[in-house]
């Protein structure tokens, strides 16, 4: 067992804790409340975890709290040499507005890699393609839509209407889903949450064949990390929403900001953990208050080195 995997205890402790606080607010309307509890209840977490951790990416700048902030350290051992030095790309609460609104798939999530192995970078945008180990060698990014679509059409032996694509809804995918629908393959959309979209399109028991389009780049370096545990193919770049972005990206980036990422460049370790906990039903199911006061949640923990997936169902007493 590697150093970072060791710790997975604490990783899924973390992913419960943010589960928990976030949900007293599912369907309250109030999206930063609900992340800010999230991310607290993270942080407070962390501060008692024998490790010497750093918030490789998240959701944003030191500025913008109550964020776990690009940079932040965390850990209770932090300089320590006889620790694992580990990196987190982190959301403390997947799909906001859905916990505001009690609706599937709002989940706290994260990766954990040793220091330097996962990218390292700001809160910005990725495009993005995910699916399942068949298509590895018959995908890529760069490819184009209609290509990428024949290739599963072909290589899960279907025609083509019968291809299913995940999406973000979102203004900036008008071209994308004019191209699919032009195709005639099966577009589905979701409001938010393209790790577990990518994760369906990953899985051989997943609903969708292929994820596609433009998410959070927290949220690849995230969804990459799995992948890696669970086979099947990712590849992202970065896309940039103000030239100050990008400068910060230079900063941190000593890379061409224009290339290609594959799972293996976003988490470059087997010793690395993806870890989720449900907020809301979907995805995983979501937390449950019982009438006794004890509090459920169920989580989900890759294991990159053993690819091993594994759930871990468990009530609390708060």
């Amino acid at each position: 067992m590697g150093r970072v995997s060791a710790l997975s205890h604490h990783f899924l402790d973390a992913v419960d804790m943010a589960a928990i606080a976030s949900a007293r607010w599912r369907g309250k309307g109030d999206k930063m409340a609900a992340d800010a509890a999230a991310v607290e209840a993270m942080r407070a977490t962390f501060d008692n975890v024998p490790f010497d951790g750093r918030v490789a990416i998240g959701e944003g700048e030191r500025d913008e709290a109550p964020m776990l902030y690009i940079g932040e350290q965390l850990g209770c051992d932090i300089g320590n040499p006889n620790v694992a030095v580990v990196d987190i790309a982190v959301d403390p609460l997947e799909c906001t507005n859905n916990c505001a609104d009690n609706l599937p798939n709002s989940i706290a999530v994260l990766a954990a890699a040793p220091r330097g192995k996962l990218l390292h970078a700001p809160d910005c945008y990725m495009d993005k393609i995910a699916a399942g180990p068949e298509m590895e060698g018959h995908i890529a990014l760069d490819a184009g839509v209609s290509y990428n679509i024949e290739q599963v059409a072909t290589v899960m032996d279907k025609p083509i209407d019968e291809v299913q694509i995940i999406a973000l809804d979102r203004p900036r995918h008008h071209n994308l889903f004019k191209e699919i629908n032009t195709l005639g393959a099966q577009l589905h959309t979701l409001s938010d949450g393209d790790i577990a979209a990518a994760l369906w399109a990953a899985r051989p028991e997943g609903n969708y064949d292929m994820l596609l389009g433009i998410g959070a780049a927290p949220e690849g370096v995230i969804t990459a990390t799995a992948i890696r545990g669970i086979g099947g193919v990712f590849e992202g770049r970065l896309v940039f929403r103000s030239d100050a972005e990008e400068a910060r990206a230079a900063n941190m980036i000593d890379d061409d900001l224009t290339r290609l990422w594959s799972a293996r460049d976003l988490c470059q370790s087997d010793d690395a953990v993806f870890v989720a906990s449900g907020v809301c039903d979907g995805y995983l199911p979501g937390v449950k208050i019982n009438q006794d006061g004890t509090i459920g949640t169920f989580a989900e923990m890759i294991d990159v080195a053993s690819r091993k997936i594994t759930r871990h169902d468990r009530i609390h007493n708060q």
